[in-house]
């Protein structure tokens, strides 16, 4: 999994918080998944003691699901991968600029050594 983050995190800009309205990508080794949720809301976990919180999404496909996962900060803030179920995860809010875009690291510093190029 720590691959597939390395590889994202080239691709795709991030940023460092998680709120919501934003749109992040929600990935998993097993089963093979990789896609967009809308974050609805996040609602603090009063029956814990520790910070827990309710992370509402919907996800971008089709027909839209809804799901609400309990997570701490640095999990749906992408610091760290987690496992649900014995399985790892990693959710992180995509950066996109004032046009709707999202730019990887890569591309901001001019060196594109992705085969993927963007279409404009």
């Amino acid at each position: 999994m720590q691959k597939i983050v390395e590889e994202l995190k080239r691709l795709i800009s991030f940023k460092d918080t998680t709120s919501a309205g934003d749109i992040v990508l929600i990935a998993a080794k097993e089963p093979k998944m990789l896609f967009y949720a809308y974050v609805n809301k996040i609602e603090r976990d009063s029956t814990r003691r520790d910070e827990w919180w309710h992370v509402h999404f919907t996800l971008l496909s089709v027909p839209l699901q809804k799901m609400t996962w309990t997570l701490r900060t640095a999990q749906f803030s992408g610091q760290e991968i987690f496992t649900m179920g014995g399985e790892e995860r990693f959710v992180k809010a995509v950066d996109f600029d004032e046009n709707g875009e999202t730019q990887s690291s890569a591309e901001k510093s001019g060196k594109t050594s992705s085969p993927l190029k963007r279409i404009k």
